[in-house]
């Protein structure tokens, strides 16, 4: 994929995210950082015109390079679609469209909506994948923080935290673009098992909406890992296909695991103190609660990072998305 078809693919992600009209302005702000870290104009340029409904989604389609290109831009768009859950009817329509102004409509592309949605479907009481091989060595419990009331310690909790956290993080590491759409519904799992734990019975909007006062955008989320693995160079398509990139992959892609793992270590502290108080905190205190142990993650991350990429380096990603999924597997 050439330099030139960044701007375009990023502005038909815009517009895939502003498909429905529901974009707050916290996403519409997420959106804005990701399209800068890309080198994108803030003042001017594709993404902006889309995001000011100044582009249509043919104009930015006409000036994709390749059908590679274009089925790039099929690909995001699928994923920051889904992210959220499935289509909605006017997602569906703007789905046609950019079907009909890129003509990707092979068994490929079929295909690939068919796996994102039934990602998108997963149930939020299947089992949360275990794909660690035992404890670390010398590992020990969560440190406490600053500010932070103690909680009752709980070593399951806490070992379900930690393993998902690297669990994510360790996705973002391998090749297939598809690996990186299981983190949101594995750490909606996460809160869900949570909730549960402390006898909160949950379902997917109120987990959506806890993310939301948390400041995480689900499809913010998925474009910005995306767009790290695209058009970053860090791998493969969704289901293997060699891809360019327009930068080096290695630090993008420790980049992306870093995101990853400490997202969801401070999504499942944050959800365990929430919902052990009764769900009593503040919008702005459940706020200011994520970002103390996005801190605490990040103080963590050096001596995790060696176990990220060695759980990476024997993680099934068929054995994973099939868990994700409710879908039985092989012993």
């Amino acid at each position: 994929m050439l330099e030139q078809d960044r701007d375009p693919i990023v502005a038909i992600c815009y517009l895939a995210a502003l498909a429905d009209g529901d974009r707050s302005a916290e996403e519409q702000a997420q959106f804005q950082r990701i399209a800068a870290r890309l080198g994108a104009d803030p003042e001017s340029g594709l993404a902006v015109q889309a995001q000011n409904r100044e582009l249509t989604l043919a104009e930015a389609a006409e000036r994709l390079s390749s059908p590679e290109a274009r089925r790039t831009a099929m690909e995001m768009a699928l994923s920051v679609i889904y992210a959220d859950g499935l289509a909605n009817s006017a997602e569906q329509v703007f789905l046609a469209e950019l079907r009909r102004v890129i003509a990707t409509a092979d068994e490929e592309t079929e295909t690939l909506q068919r796996e994102v949605e039934t990602l998108a479907l997963a149930p939020l009481a299947g089992p949360l994948p275990d794909t660690t091989r035992g404890t670390a060595p010398g590992e020990a419990p969560r440190p406490s923080q600053a500010g932070i009331p103690a909680l009752s310690h709980d070593a399951a909790i806490d070992t379900m935290i930690r393993k998902q956290a690297l669990l994510t993080g360790a996705l973002e590491l391998l090749p297939q673009n598809l690996a990186s759409l299981a983190i949101i519904p594995l750490q909606m799992r996460l809160v869900y098992r949570i909730g549960k734990d402390y006898g909160h019975s949950l379902d997917g909007d109120q987990i959506k909406d806890l993310f939301g006062t948390m400041g995480i955008g689900a499809a913010a989320q998925v474009f910005d890992g995306m767009t790290r693995r695209i058009l970053g160079g860090l791998g493969r398509g969704m289901f293997g296909r060699a891809i360019g990139g327009l930068v080096g992959g290695t630090a993008g892609a420790a980049a992306g695991a870093s995101v990853s793992f400490v997202t969801t270590y401070a999504i499942g502290y944050a959800a365990r103190q929430y919902y052990a108080q009764g769900r009593e905190l503040s919008a702005d205190d459940l706020r200011d609660l994520f970002q103390r142990f996005k801190a605490e993650a990040e103080s963590l991350l050096p001596r995790v990072q060696e176990e990220i990429h060695q759980q990476a380096q024997h993680l099934d990603l068929k054995r994973v998305l099939a868990s994700v999924k409710g879908q039985p597997t092989i012993p």
